[in-house]
């Protein structure tokens, strides 16, 4: 059964999960990618839209117009490393309680999500329609004409968007966990 979030998702609540657990969240989540953290981290943009206590969620939808409003076609993560030069400071100064994406991120992030209460949520890649299915409204999009539609910060409203925990407050990492493994395992095969 999963752990049911809500935005704003008050810090204890993080503070509460451990890697494995799985998450459900209901509520607003944010979409952001290397434009916004880039432009975020050096000043470039404002962010227009108050993050604390939210969700950060590593994809570039795509997101069509029907009738007047704007409809989400496919919602799957992408590749969280990318924003691992930002994502500390990112995690500082929004107060965000949470990151969703796909294959982890390091140990600037990890470090951050111990101290300001964040846990990452690995999001199941593939699976971009079904994760559309759970997006039920879109609020609003920032920055579109700035940098395009893949990039641009969209406000979705969801229901039930899960998830597992592979990156904790207490400073569990389970991609961390793979690492040395996987590490240990090649040594022993090489000889080292």
């Amino acid at each position: 059964m999963p752990i049911n979030l809500k935005t704003p998702i008050p810090e204890q609540d993080i503070r509460n999960l451990r890697v494995g657990d799985i998450v459900a969240i209901t509520g607003k989540i944010f979409t952001a990618r290397d434009a916004i953290h880039h432009g975020l981290a050096t000043g470039k943009f404002t962010l227009p839209v108050d993050w604390q206590g939210g969700v950060v969620y590593h994809c570039g939808p795509v997101v069509v117009k029907e009738g007047g409003n704007w409809v989400v076609k496919a919602a799957g993560p992408t590749t969280s490393i990318r924003e691992e030069p930002y994502e500390h400071d990112i995690i500082k100064k929004f107060g965000i309680r949470a990151i969703i994406g796909k294959g982890g991120m390091g140990e600037k992030t990890s470090k951050a999500c111990a101290e300001y209460g964040c846990a990452y949520i690995h999001a199941i890649g593939g699976a971009a329609q079904v994760l559309a299915q759970r997006i039920i409204r879109v609020s609003n999009v920032y920055f579109l004409e700035e940098v395009g539609a893949p990039e641009a910060i969209w406000e979705f409203e969801v229901e039930g968007f899960t998830g597992v925990v592979t990156m904790d407050a207490t400073g569990a990492s389970l991609h961390r966990e793979i690492l040395h493994a996987s590490e240990e395992k090649l040594a022993k095969l090489i000889g080292a």
